[in-house]
């Protein structure tokens, strides 16, 4: 089975719920709970794949402070190999405050922390080189390492054998395509969600989208489509295909359910499934995640991914 090593964003997650609405100056406003979860998308993505059974490493950077013992805890608690996790003296961990409104839906208050302060120097390329699939997650969130550093380091990966895969979060800052066009290149599988890749791309449809992005260099795309499903175009395909998401899921808490996407995706292909059947397998690990509170809490074993998948009537 192959390898994976997640570079990305670390995040300390204080979900409260249910949130209605912002309480006014000075007023308390009571909530069922405030929990505090792993989250962050290279973490969530490092647990998932430990959790259905892939050797995982994680790439990152955390605050030397409470937050950053938390989240380092919870890796080793599933066997991620942490061999690549920087604790810095300098700035603190990056935390979000999840607000779940009754639906399940989330708002976020995030201080960034130390993914931004992440660069290539930090990187223990002696991890990345032990893997076979590297899943940079979290362009937009990384400071430092978006744009010509994530260019950089993507080209080493690729000059070492390395299969490239990267997500991307929400650009608050309007740049897009600036930082990412020129990563293009030495991106093998490119898995942004539709709003994402619409601002990315300045097209609305995925077949459209998937043109402009494979114009731009990358490989192969993936795009998640929420509700929809996910669509998947293949260097060498002339149209991209759509497979629905599982019917019949209550949804829980959405936290992770991208990255749960992704981790399901790359679980199935470091078994060797193609890409058609692991976007499968994606979809129902999206699914499966949502059931729960918490970026991993939902996340079953592989063979417990297709049994669920076999309950749900979504086969292969």
């Amino acid at each position: 089975m192959l390898k994976v090593c997640c570079v990305g964003i670390l995040v300390a997650d204080i979900i409260t719920e249910p949130v209605q609405g912002y309480p006014g100056r000075g007023v308390l406003r009571h909530v069922n709970s405030i929990t505090l979860h792993n989250g962050g998308n290279a973490m969530t993505a490092a647990i998932n794949l430990r959790k259905m059974g892939v050797d995982s490493r994680i790439v990152g950077m955390v605050g030397n402070d409470y937050f950053g013992y938390f989240l380092g805890d919870c890796l080793k608690k599933v066997g991620v190999d942490t061999r690549g996790l920087k604790y810095s003296e300098n700035t603190q961990t990056s935390v979000s405050v999840v607000l779940l409104d009754s639906s399940g839906e989330r708002s976020f208050l995030h201080c960034v922390g130390t993914n931004a302060t992440l660069s290539i120097s930090d990187i223990d390329f002696g991890v990345v080189e032990e893997c076979d699939l590297v899943f940079v997650t979290g362009t937009y969130l990384l400071g430092n390492f978006d744009g010509e550093e994530t260019r950089d380091f993507l080209k080493k990966c690729k000059e070492m054998g390395k299969t490239t895969f990267l997500d991307v979060c929400w650009d608050a800052k309007g740049e897009w395509g600036k930082k990412l066009d020129m990563c293009m290149p030495y991106i093998d599988f490119l898995m942004p969600s539709i709003d994402e890749a619409v601002n990315i791309a300045g097209e609305s449809e995925p077949e459209k989208i998937a043109d402009v992005f494979m114009a731009r260099g990358t490989k192969n795309v993936l795009i998640k489509l929420g509700s929809k499903g996910a669509y998947i175009r293949l260097s060498g395909e002339e149209k991209g295909k759509i497979y629905p998401a599982l019917r019949g899921i209550e949804a829980v808490d959405t936290t992770g359910a991208g990255d749960s996407f992704c981790s399901g995706f790359l679980a199935a292909y470091a078994r060797g499934y193609e890409p058609h059947d692991c976007i499968k397998i994606a979809n129902a690990t999206g699914a499966l995640n949502v059931t729960a509170k918490g970026a991993t809490t939902g996340i079953r074993s592989f063979e417990g991914t297709l049994d669920f998948m076999k309950e749900k009537c979504y086969g292969l």
